[in-house]
């Protein structure tokens, strides 16, 4: 999707105009429940233009019971924000804490596959509509070993962060995918993990488009914040301050603006999100941490933010988010044909297929798969499957039947056991 960069109010005078002049947006952690307090509101549409929920996205909120799903509050904050001319960041996909109770009692396969599942249809229901999603979030410890958290997540696999990113592309190909974490201000054992992660990845064509810092700070910055984000951008992907907050004191305003220069310094650090809106709408409680008081003024802080932003200069580099390249489907046989990628891992898959319609068009197509032997299909979206094992038969459902010559429509499904070696049949009605 397209970031939003536009605010009704006047060039200059607000937070998210001063950043949209610069190709930026600046943005606030929304309760959800707050959307019906009218001075709060009042600020959040003056002031910002993105918006990421607290906790409403998080997998406890949206699918407390086991393929069960509820969206409704994410929902409720994704046309505030389109009501308002806002982009709107996804927090967060997977991550360890905030697990729902049935996905903290499982392990292994069944938990990648849940995991994967979660992923796929959370960035399903969403697609088209969300910004950049963190994919992952705090998956690296603390402390001086710049390894992996121990969480039911990491236990499942090394490989399950990519995992979780090549669902995510599959799911909604025009979203940033970001990887975000704290206590990565400086350049420090922690950053230097993730950084090498990221390297990786950036090398072996996993799809990660951007990191997040969430900027968690304290009464002072560390001395190589700006040359932390340089390293990572210098890497190909886009860097963000996500959850930004600093604690009260002599030195907040000067920490606030040093941030926000510091990301205008750096062309690919395309916006700022402070977690919360007003001191008593923060997670820190005492720490009046954010850029309003409680009564909705605006500090000391807010004026650093606002003139560092007006002083800025320059557009961020942008370019969409990476994907992998297409797959030439085979000659169009029997009116359509289709072709299939895979994401894989130990015990399971997620297949995403592509049917292409022949020159004579579709009224409803089918797609035959034979899975490899001891393979299941556990779930499909955007189809209708006929058995699970063995050679399934896939059929349009009511929305993407009908396709003029070379149209294509797009299905996909989960399995568990191995993919590889599937070979779709396509035949047109």
């Amino acid at each position: 999707m397209t970031m939003a960069m536009t605010t009704g109010a006047s060039a200059g005078t607000t937070l998210g105009a001063s950043a949209a002049e610069k190709g930026r947006y600046f943005g606030a952690a929304v309760a959800v429940n707050k959307l019906s307090t009218s001075a709060y509101t009042t600020i959040l549409n003056r002031e910002f233009n993105s918006v990421v929920a607290e906790n409403e996205m998080k997998w406890a909120s949206n699918e407390p019971q086991q393929g069960v799903f509820n969206h409704s509050s994410g929902d409720r904050l994704v046309s505030h924000a389109q009501a308002n001319g806002m982009s709107v960041r996804g927090h967060t996909l997977l991550w360890h804490a905030q697990q729902p109770g049935w996905a903290q009692g499982m392990s292994g396969s069944a938990l990648r596959n849940a995991a994967i599942n979660h992923v796929t249809q959370v960035a399903t229901h969403y697609r088209g509509k969300i910004y950049a999603w963190d994919v992952v979030n705090e998956a690296f410890a603390d402390g001086g070993s710049g390894g992996r958290r121990d969480s039911n997540l990491q236990r499942t696999g090394n490989d399950w962060i990519e995992a979780a990113f090549r669902a995510a592309r599959a799911a909604d190909p025009g979203a940033k995918l970001c990887y975000n974490d704290y206590n990565t201000d400086g350049i420090n054992a922690k950053s230097t993990g993730i950084y090498n992660m990221v390297r990786d990845f950036k090398s072996r064509g996993v799809p990660i488009d951007c990191v997040g810092f969430q900027s968690h700070l304290g009464t002072s910055l560390a001395s190589d914040y700006q040359a932390n984000l340089q390293r990572f951008a210098d890497l190909g992907v886009d860097v963000q301050i996500t959850e930004l907050d600093v604690m009260t004191g002599g030195n907040q305003a000067n920490i606030y603006g040093a941030v926000t220069r510091a990301c205008l310094a750096v062309s690919r650090c395309t916006g700022i999100t402070t977690w919360g809106v007003r001191d008593c709408d923060s997670w820190r409680g005492s720490d009046n941490a954010l850029l309003f008081d409680c009564n909705g003024n605006k500090k000391a802080a807010y004026t650093a933010v606002l003139n560092a932003l007006n002083a800025g200069t320059g557009t961020p580099t942008t370019p969409p988010p990476t994907t992998p390249p297409p797959t030439t489907p085979p000659p169009t046989t029997g009116g359509c044909s289709a072709s299939v990628s895979l994401n894989s891992w130990n015990g399971g898959f997620v297949a995403s297929v592509k049917v292409t319609a022949g020159s004579a068009g579709t009224n409803g197509w089918n797609v035959s798969v034979t899975l490899p032997s001891g393979a299941s299909v556990t779930n499909t979206w955007s189809a209708t499957a006929s058995g699970s094992t063995g050679t399934v038969r896939f059929a349009n459902v009511d929305y993407n039947g009908r396709l003029t010559a070379g149209q294509v429509a797009e299905f996909g499904f989960q399995g568990t056991g191995s993919g590889t070696g599937m070979t779709p049949t396509c035949t047109a009605s």
